[in-house]
């Protein structure tokens, strides 16, 4: 017994010494390192078509400045937090005025953001849309899309998404007016996006084909179109890395319209390709609406109404789909010194701003300065744009609403050759004025105006 005793608390102490010796002597593994921070991911879509460019503001700082309408910031990467978004519209008077926000966005770890701003200035209807998605890879051999309905002058609409040459069927999606899809994947190849009214047939747009390769990865947008056609809309194509390109209408056309600029030309037409009468009988000083053709490239000449084999000039033009043209005829009859002006416009009015653009047509007149001020007098001031030549124009300059005065002299004088003229100008209009020979060739300088000047509400 006294045996079995000694045994026992000999067995004791060896294991409770070997317990000891084993807590002091073993090292236990590091914990694991917390998995990484995946930064979100946040880009910005401008989607309001009356609005001008804006600044996106993050807690206070300007993060992105003077994004414009149908553009996207590039993509920002920023740690899970939540931050303080405005939009600041940017105003001709160099001031801004904040037209979303400021608003708390929770930004989430992995996450992709895509922030609309979309509405309406007019209507008073400016809000952000927040569309996200998980930043995940794509499939191999696959494509990602999502498709947001952006365009406040459109209703609900079926999205139709499908082979290029399949009939239409159920739609892939019905959005109202800021609504957003689900992620789509699906295998890269040739497809066709086509938008319909709710239940309708009647196809309000239709990209075509699009050959989308592997790893393509798009938000679209449906937005207000600003091209020439019949679409209402048209889509903004934007990547992860904020590019972006614009999807138009199939069907999408050019827009053309002629100015006789000529003072001493008789009244002309215009032939396209030698067969196509596209005007008739223009005279000096007038000018056509919009007309509308298929985009190709053309042959264009300016004749006498008289008698047609009397040229005036000759232009190759290359129409664009969905662009908006200004042809001028400008120049002398009588001295064989006819020059053809080719300007793109840019049609979209903004609600903030007059866009006012100036043509110096008056072949007579030497380079100018136009003076564009307060009141009559311009002893004092600088001027606007200086040494204006011939056949140059200033481009679309943002104005406040209100009355300016324009004054054009010979350059380096204050001596005025038209004007001062007094222009009341309003916000959402464009105002185009082409300084003008007098009829017949003469020194009665003028100008001729067009757009917002003559158009009626």
């Amino acid at each position: 017994m006294k045996g079995i005793t000694r045994l026992a608390i000999s067995t004791a102490i060896v294991t409770s010494l070997a317990a000891c010796n084993s807590s002091s002597d073993r090292t236990d593994p590091p914990p694991p390192p917390p998995p990484p921070v995946v930064d979100a991911s946040l880009r910005v879509i401008h989607a309001v078509s009356d609005a001008p460019a804006v600044n996106i503001v993050a807690n206070g700082d300007v993060a992105v400045a003077g994004l414009d309408y149908a553009e996207s910031s590039e993509r920002l990467a920023l740690a899970p937090a939540t931050y303080s978004i405005a939009v600041d519209a940017l105003l001709p008077t160099d001031e801004t005025l904040t037209v979303i926000g400021p608003v708390e966005l929770a930004l989430e770890e992995a996450t992709n953001y895509k922030v609309f701003a979309v509405g309406s200035v007019v209507a008073d209807s400016i809000m952000p849309v927040v569309v996200t998605s998980d930043i995940e890879d794509i499939a191999e051999g696959n494509i990602r899309l999502q498709v947001v309905h952006a365009a406040s002058a459109a209703p609900a609409v079926d999205i139709h998404v499908t082979a290029p040459d399949a009939d239409l069927t159920a739609p892939n999606a019905t959005l109202d007016f800021a609504e957003y899809t689900g992620v789509l994947n699906v295998p890269a190849g040739n497809y066709r996006v086509r938008i319909t009214l709710p239940g309708e047939d009647t196809v309000v747009f239709d990209s075509g084909a699009l050959d989308l390769a592997a790893g393509t990865d798009l938000v679209v947008a449906a937005i207000n179109s600003r091209f020439a056609g019949d679409s209402p809309v048209s889509l903004l194509a934007v990547a992860p890395d904020g590019t972006f390109f614009d999807v138009l209408d199939a069907n999408s056309k050019s827009a053309v319209r002629v100015i006789h600029g000529v003072s001493d030309a008789p009244a002309v037409d215009v032939l396209v390709n030698d067969s196509i009468r596209l005007v008739e009988d223009l005279s000096f000083p007038d000018f056509t609406g919009y007309l509308t053709v298929d985009p190709d490239e053309y042959n264009v000449k300016v004749v006498a109404n008289a008698d047609n084999s009397i040229e005036a000039f000759g232009a190759d033009l290359n129409l664009a789909a969905g662009a908006f043209y200004s042809v001028h005829a400008l120049g002398s009859f009588g001295e064989g010194d006819i020059s053809p002006l080719v300007l793109v416009d840019t049609p979209r009015r903004v609600a903030t701003e007059a866009k006012v653009r100036i043509i110096h047509g008056s072949f007579l007149a030497p380079n100018v300065d136009i003076y564009v001020t307060p009141t009559n007098d311009i002893s004092d001031a600088e001027p606007a744009f200086s040494d204006v030549p011939f056949l140059a124009e200033t481009g679309y300059v943002s104005l406040p609403a209100g009355s300016f005065v324009v004054t054009v002299t010979p350059t380096g004088t204050k001596d005025a050759a038209i004007g001062p003229v007094t222009l009341d100008l309003q916000a959402n209009r464009i105002y185009t004025a082409i300084a003008r020979d007098g009829v017949d060739l003469t020194a009665d300088f003028g100008l001729i105006l067009m757009d917002d000047f003559v158009q009626e509400d």
